[in-house]
């Protein structure tokens, strides 16, 4: 019996760019996918220019313009237009270089989360049996206990400081990306291609690596845009806890912290923070959801038959 002959490599480019222009067209037509990105360009736009948009340093104190109201209020001033907070550091040029820092936990966090996910999701799902097991019950334990507790319990152990915080949010969010990673693995191991390698000689690295990987990337980027939010929230709440980022560092949990007693006579100093947090949650929550609708074929094909559906109609009428 004669092997199937692979497809040209101009019917392989052809069937990629039909792929990409359908996830193209599903991702443009999700409603929240402007929204999401033009918020977080916004945000990676305030966090790459702090140093240029920031009126002024985020550390330096004036204890002549102790709380001072943002600039259209009475009492406020242009020299600093959001604000001041409870030492007189400018509100505007915290929340800028807050930014840069809340975004970059949220990167090192996912990024180290994802990686280490990925790599025990692939060895779990590949050789099963006892790895698999074992990580999986690994896995259990640690989805056990409440993430932000299990991460205020790891940052109290080691130290609290920024560089463990970021470890804390990593460690609880591995189950996530290795339970995903395995359910791909698990779907994608019976198909025809992977077989086909195996005969074609291909060793494990490069079945797990090359051959499974790809194919099971599309819920992976869709869960890490997702699960970014949720670093940076987990972010805040320890540094709101004092497990964070410590003062006089501008980190958004923080400033929160640092802020409470006074929301009665100065609202602006915990309202500002948290519209911070909120808009980067709600931009990143958009853009997964985006992707979600782009990249998983059956919401795709399932709002590409209702579009369809919806131009007969209208042609009907």
């Amino acid at each position: 019996m004669r092997a199937t002959p692979e497809l040209p490599a101009p019917s392989r480019l052809a069937a990629a760019s039909a792929r990409l222009h359908a996830a193209w067209r599903a991702f443009r037509g999700s409603p929240g996918a402007l929204p999401g990105v033009l918020l977080i360009a916004l945000l990676v736009l305030c966090a790459l220019g702090a140093d240029v948009l920031a009126p002024h340093s985020p550390i330096v104190q004036d204890q002549g313009a102790i709380l001072r109201p943002p600039a259209w209020l009475a009492g406020g001033s242009w020299n600093t237009p959001l604000g001041t907070d409870a030492v007189g550091r400018d509100l505007l040029s915290r929340l800028l270089h807050g930014a840069r820092l809340s975004l970059g936990i949220g990167v090192f966090a996912v990024a180290l989360a994802l990686l280490a996910g990925v790599a025990l999701g692939l060895l779990a799902g590949f050789y099963g049996g006892w790895v698999d097991a074992l990580l999986m019950r690994l896995a259990d334990v640690l989805l056990a206990v409440p993430s932000l507790l299990l991460a205020i319990a790891i940052v109290a152990v080691l130290e609290p400081n920024l560089r463990n915080a970021i470890v804390a949010i990593s460690i609880v969010n591995v189950p996530v990306y290795l339970r995903l990673t395995r359910a791909a693995v698990l779907a994608e191991l019976p198909r025809a291609y992977v077989s086909a390698a195996r005969v074609a000689g291909a060793g494990p690295a490069h079945l797990m690596l090359r051959t499974l990987l790809p194919n099971c990337a599309s819920p992976l980027i869709v869960q890490a845009a997702l699960g970014y939010s949720g670093a940076v929230l987990d972010a805040a709440a320890l540094g709101y806890l004092g497990l964070g980022a410590q003062p006089p560092t501008p980190e958004w949990g923080t400033m929160l912290a640092d802020a409470m007693q006074f929301m009665q006579r100065a609202w602006w100093v915990v309202t500002f923070p948290g519209l911070a947090i909120l808009l980067t949650v709600l931009g990143f929550n958009l853009l997964g959801d985006a992707l979600r609708d782009a990249l998983d074929p059956r919401l795709r094909d399932a709002a590409e038959h209702a579009g369809a559906l919806g131009a007969a109609a209208g042609g009907a009428r």
